[in-house]
């Protein structure tokens, strides 16, 4: 049976066709993760991914291409996407170790802002930004729109309602 066959007989529903259509393909799609990755633990997990969304999406499959292309196109951004999320764990990473940094070194000093770094952390970096300019370095709402690329009144709302959260979540803190 040829691919074409199989792939009509795996998008009705045929698992055998299907699990033939992957059985053919798995060691060319491991092939190319190994070399794109050059991880083999990771390219294993990547051509196990790739198969599990070809059973989920086969019926998408339109034959535009060979499905052998298909396959490396899911690979791929199966690819991309863990390599962005893997850099944006380390990103965090590195901000919660300076975080935790800044407050050691707070508390060690006997600085009163330790508990103000704890509720800065939780704010998106798109108020904390505003905020930390205006309130510790003094810039005007004017100056921080042109350093964001922001209207000015953007800059006063999301201080205004940053501060907000700030002193409610100080508020709480005290109460405990």
């Amino acid at each position: 049976m040829d691919e074409k066959d199989l792939i009509q007989k795996a998008k009705k529903g045929d698992s055998l066709a299907l699990s033939t259509l992957l059985q053919q393909n798995y060691s060319f799609l491991l092939k190319y993760l190994m070399k794109v990755t050059l991880h083999p633990q990771m390219a294993e997990d990547l051509t196990q991914e790739t198969m599990m969304k070809c059973v989920e999406k086969i019926h998408l499959y339109n034959g535009e291409s060979k499905f052998s292309s298909w396959l490396i196109t899911i690979a791929s951004n199966l690819f991309i996407d863990l390599k962005r999320r893997k850099k944006r764990e380390r990103q965090w990473m590195e901000q919660e170790q300076a975080l935790r940094k800044m407050k050691w070194n707070a508390a060690n000093r006997n600085d009163e802002w330790a508990d103000v770094l704890d509720v800065l952390a939780e704010l998106s970096v798109e108020i904390r930004m505003p905020i930390v300019l205006k309130h510790y370095y003094g810039y005007s709402y004017e100056e921080i729109g042109k350093m964001l690329g922001i209207a000015e009144g953007t800059v006063k709302s999301r201080v205004s309602n940053g501060l907000k959260r700030v002193r409610k979540e100080l508020d709480r803190l005290e109460e405990r």
